[in-house]
């Protein structure tokens, strides 16, 4: 399937690593301009250089996504580069741990500016370029709004809100022909995730422990499996999609624990 994506600029924020590189990556592969916002210009440009090498063709911008007028600068330098925007990716943030016990105000409050207020300024500022062109957008959630985790009150917050908000833009840009969908992620193998399972007493046994509980093959969601799926969301093929919470999670949220290790 040729999913039109050929030439479209596509902002995705943390597209340097983990579940963000994979979007970029996939995003490359289908001929995509995929544009990889992180604080770390270091690696935002590996990332850039893999793509490039690949035979793919991208851009980078390093910002800190928690300062409201970093956000408006990743998309003036964007239409400065490319004079139009087609799509974004929602995707930057991080589980930090800001729980209802061990937390403060600070701690919540910039935890929210962390995970979910960059997500709405980011497409404010891309929105007269989005409108331009019908464009797409797509954020990336985390089952913690669904599922709870304990101990994640912030990030489980951020992610409700995230979710919220693709179904109140939707709905707000259905006159501009723009849609707006969200893809929940569940346990997903990244560079972030192999680091925390290290600090555990027993890594191994803890992370068979859940892939035991992924009812589909036992196994974590690949970074490239979201990135095919944000691709179709972004692309003109899948036309008359929005407003929808699309569960990439090998039916862990949803499926009953009874048939994992069927």
């Amino acid at each position: 399937m040729d999913l039109q994506l050929k030439d479209k600029v596509v902002i995705v924020s943390g597209g340097a690593k983990g579940i963000g590189a994979g979007i970029v990556k996939t995003l490359a592969n289908e001929g995509a301009i995929p544009v990889i916002v992180g604080r770390n210009a270091e690696d935002n440009k590996q990332t850039l250089a893999e793509i490039e090498t690949a035979g793919g063709s991208g851009f980078q911008v390093a910002a800190e996504l928690t300062k409201p007028e970093e956000c408006q600068r990743v998309i003036n330098e964007v239409i400065a580069k490319f004079g139009r925007i087609d799509g974004l990716v929602n995707n930057a943030g991080v589980n930090d741990g800001v729980g209802l016990e061990n937390g403060t105000y600070e701690k919540f409050m910039e935890s929210l500016h962390r995970n979910v207020v960059h997500y709405y300024l980011l497409a404010h500022y891309a929105l007269p370029e989005l409108k331009k062109v019908k464009g797409s957008i797509v954020n990336i959630t985390s089952k913690t709004a669904e599922t709870g985790q304990g101990g994640t009150s912030a990030y489980a917050a951020a992610n409700g809100g995230r979710n919220a908000l693709t179904r109140e833009w939707a709905v707000e840009l259905l006159k501009y022909g723009i849609r707006v969908n969200a893809i929940v992620v569940a346990e997903s193998w990244t560079p972030a995730y192999e680091k925390w399972i290290k600090t555990l007493a027993n890594p191994e046994e803890k992370l068979k422990e859940i892939t035991d509980k992924i009812p589909l093959e036992n196994r974590m969601t690949t970074p490239e499996e979201l990135g095919n799926t944000t691709a179709f969301l972004l692309s003109p093929c899948s036309s008359h999609t929005t407003g929808q919470l699309i569960h990439v999670d090998g039916g862990y949220v949803h499926l009953d624990r009874a048939l994992a290790n069927a």
